[in-house]
């Protein structure tokens, strides 16, 4: 059942995927941001969604019949967050509600549903790996819940069917976001390649051992797409992951051997990426420079603080997939092979030599 689309985040690592994937099917798509990238297919418009009456004016010759909503605005605590993320989520359908044309709202989250906010981030009592659905929410603040709470609001008084897809740590293209490890991993590699430098796990010891799973954001975009148009997957929240389990002790060696590297031992000590970087601009800079890179800014490429709490967890964390499989999403992809995926199109843009 095609329609047409508003993504809020569209040039985010989820938000570009499902507007590639729906542009690619032929549908009229929309990207919402305060400074929309240009995208091929893809209808730009420029809104703050903390400014409601703007947002409004912004949106009021759109009648999109699916509303994806895949992007979050940090702050420093969790209250703030769950103040401001709850928000932009009221206020963009609240803006869309006058054309009374949404059928549909897809809101991506996460993990942190069942790990906790960054303030909390897998303390406390847990529940049971692997995460189920049907677990629920842990008792803490958390802004996943305040979103999805204005989607459900929203939702009993328009009439509009949704869905809340809960990816594990993303595998995907795109500069500046904020949660983005395969791009951080692959600059990580290339400056241990131009510099010399080992190349180190930077995480826990449960990581390297114990079993684990991620999202390529292409399947997650396919997810979305069939949550949205597949009646029996209305008004349903999802786990969405590859499909297959590893070892980043299996893992760590398969990206080293991309780069054409040696990985170092690994003795249990946890060596952050935030710090093994911390000096790395003006390295990276001059990669860039030497290779004629496109983005010599090495903050718009890796995010290490984001993957130094997931590769730091001191738990394993795998994610159970069995809901979707019995409504009938049966997709996977091998997780090595969505980050060789993504290096080679970084590689293609030039983002890494």
């Amino acid at each position: 059942m095609a329609g047409s689309a508003l993504i809020v985040g569209a040039s985010g690592i989820v938000g570009s995927a499902v507007a590639d994937l729906l542009v690619a099917q032929g549908w009229p798509v929309a990207g919402l941001a305060r400074n929309p990238v240009a995208r091929t297919g893809v209808r730009p418009v420029a809104a703050d969604l903390q400014e409601p009456e703007a947002l409004r004016a912004a949106l009021s010759d759109l009648r999109p019949t699916h509303l994806v909503l895949a992007t979050w605005s940090r702050r420093a605590t969790e209250a703030e967050m769950i103040a401001v993320n709850g928000a932009m989520a009221r206020n963009v359908i609240a803006a869309l509600e006058p054309a009374g044309s949404l059928r549909h709202v897809a809101l991506v989250t996460g993990l942190k549903h069942y790990l906790g906010p960054f303030e909390a981030y897998g303390q406390g009592r847990l529940p049971e790996t692997p995460f189920r659905e049907e677990q629920g929410r842990l008792d803490v603040p958390n802004f996943y819940y305040a979103q999805e709470d204005a989607v459900f609001e929203a939702a009993a008084r328009d009439g509009f069917r949704w869905s809340v897809h809960r990816p594990h740590t993303i595998i995907g293209k795109a500069v500046g976001n904020a949660m983005n490890m395969g791009t951080t991993l692959a600059v990580y590699a290339t400056i241990c390649q131009e510099a010399g430098r080992p190349f180190r796990f930077p995480g826990s010891a449960a990581q390297w051992n114990g079993l684990t799973d991620m999202t390529d954001a292409r399947l997650l975009a396919r997810h979305i797409l069939w949550a949205g148009t597949s009646p029996q997957a209305a008004d349903t929240a999802f786990n969405v992951v590859n499909g297959d389990v590893f070892r980043w002790s299996w893992m760590w060696g398969r990206i080293a051997a991309w780069f054409g590297l040696e990985p170092a031992p690994f003795d249990g000590t946890v060596r952050p990426l935030e710090e093994q970087m911390a000096g790395d601009a003006p390295v990276w800079a001059e990669i860039a420079a030497r290779y004629g890179l496109a983005e010599p800014n090495l903050a718009r490429l890796a995010s290490a603080w984001h993957t130094d709490a997931d590769l730091g967890r001191p738990i394993e964390v795998v994610t159970d997939m069995a809901r979707s499989r019995r409504l009938g999403f049966l997709d996977y992809r091998a997780t090595d092979e969505a980050f060789f995926d993504l290096f080679v199109r970084l590689r293609a843009d030039r983002l890494i030599p």
